[in-house]
Parts: structure tokens; sequence; C-alpha cells
């Protein structure tokens, strides 16, 4: 497995088994925030994601978003909306925020998941930190200007993988 190739693809994070991740020894899962968890055109999550948290905290799962966001405000209104932990300035595909947050909930890289929209950031960093990824399709059209240079190389390095739930 290449350092951009995700262990899954699934169109949207509500579409990820809770029950599959639990079956698999996931203890952990790691969420990006802007466009898997919350869109980027919006200031919160939508109802099926806070669902999709719920159902995984019901299972036991611990739910931390991992964020290459440096606007702690928002990261941490999220999270505290979501009922999640959080670690912002993750300077992802770096691994080093994926391993604080493990560290933080004691747990290792074969019980966690990486869980986002970007190949170049969220499926990098979790690969490096050797830790399960999912890649899910941004929730919105709506990045950042150099996201959309990097949505470019994505959609080459995406061409003929399919999404689960498409």
């Amino acid at each position: 497995m290449g350092l951009f190739r995700a262990s899954r693809y699934v169109a949207a994070l509500p579409l990820v088994s809770v029950d599959e991740l639990v079956a698999g020894g996931v203890r952990l899962v790691l969420l990006d925030r802007d466009n898997t968890c919350v869109p980027r055109d919006a200031e919160a999550a939508p109802a099926d994601v806070a669902a999709w948290l719920g159902r995984a905290r019901a299972a036991g799962l611990e739910l931390c978003l991992v964020s290459n966001n440096f606007h702690t405000s928002q990261v941490s209104r999220s999270a505290r909306e979501l009922g999640v932990d959080f670690v912002d300035h993750a300077m992802k595909p770096s691994p080093l925020a994926l391993r604080r947050a493990m560290r933080r909930f004691s747990a290792r890289p074969d019980e966690t998941v990486m869980i986002g929209d970007q190949v170049f950031t969220d499926v990098a960093a979790g690969n490096l930190a050797g830790v399960r990824t999912v890649l899910v399709r941004p929730q919105s059209r709506s990045d950042l200007w150099y996201t959309h240079v990097f949505r470019v190389f994505e959609r080459l390095a995406l061409r003929g993988v399919t999404f689960d739930g498409e």
C-alpha cells in the first residue's frame, strides 16, 4: 500500500460502518474537521454526521478531531458541539499530531483509524502514522485556494477508485 492509498474509500462519513470499525479492533477514530465532519462552507456539522458520532460513542469508540485548521476557536467550537476531543494545527501530512492523539487516548496504531477527505494530508498522515485510513468525499466544493490545486492531483491519484456508497 502506497503513501497516498487509503485502506478504504467511502462516499461520506455517515456511511462508514461503526460495527465494522469495532469488529476490526478500532478503539480510536481520528477525524479531519473541514469537509469531513463540517462542510467548509458551514459552521456546524450536518445532523447525519452528529448522529454517526453518537453511534460511534455509544459503541465505545474514542473520537478526536485532528485538524490542520489554524483557527483554534473554530476547531474547539466544533469539537465541543460534537462532543469530541481535538488536536488543531496538526500540520498533516506530518504524523506527529496523530501520534499525539494516540498517546492521549493510549491507543496503538493497529487500534486507530484516520478518516478524512484529502489524500495528500489525511491519508498520507494516517499512513505515515501506521494507522488505517478511510478517505471520504469532501462535503462541499468550497475549499481554500491551495486545496483546489491539490484536488486536481487528487483526481488523478483516485482514477479508477470506487467509493462505497456511491
